[in-house]
């Protein structure tokens, strides 16, 4: 199994609008997580609690308005994927009148961290479909 995760999922809405639910903090949280702080410049600041006190902490290291996001990774609980240890890109491209949107965690130390990572980026890509297809995906369970 390659030791980058790759989740892909199609949005039917122009990307310029998709790119927005990456890099503004109130759109962020209507997908993933219930409170975010989003810096999208490089060097800026990516936090977003998920649940129970536990946040994912990184770096912005690349913004390609709207093709592109690049950010670390990592979690303030977790000894095994600290805060910035990883890195996501995610790329965004047009594609059948709508978005294409493909996202690559590099970096994860682990088998058990890849398949826990792939599962939870499925299921939060899965709520970004929702939200952008005006749909209300319910509260994150996990924040």
């Amino acid at each position: 199994m390659s030791e980058v995760v790759e989740v892909s999922v199609h949005i039917a809405a122009p990307r310029e609008r998709v790119f927005e639910y990456f890099v503004d903090p109130q759109q962020y949280v209507s997908w993933m997580g219930s409170d975010a702080t989003i810096q999208p410049v490089s060097g800026g600041i990516y936090r977003v609690r998920i649940r129970d006190g536990v946040e994912a902490r990184g770096r912005f290291v690349a913004i390609d308005p709207p093709h592109r996001v690049e950010f670390t990774w990592g979690w303030t609980v977790d000894n095994e994927v600290p805060p910035g240890s990883t890195r996501v890109v995610v790329t965004l491209t047009e594609e059948n009148g709508g978005t294409r949107v493909v996202l690559h965690h590099h970096g994860l130390p682990s088998e058990r961290q890849r398949e826990h990572h792939r599962d939870g980026w499925v299921r939060y890509l899965d709520r970004l479909v929702a939200r952008t297809g005006g749909q209300d995906p319910g509260a994150d369970l996990q924040a």
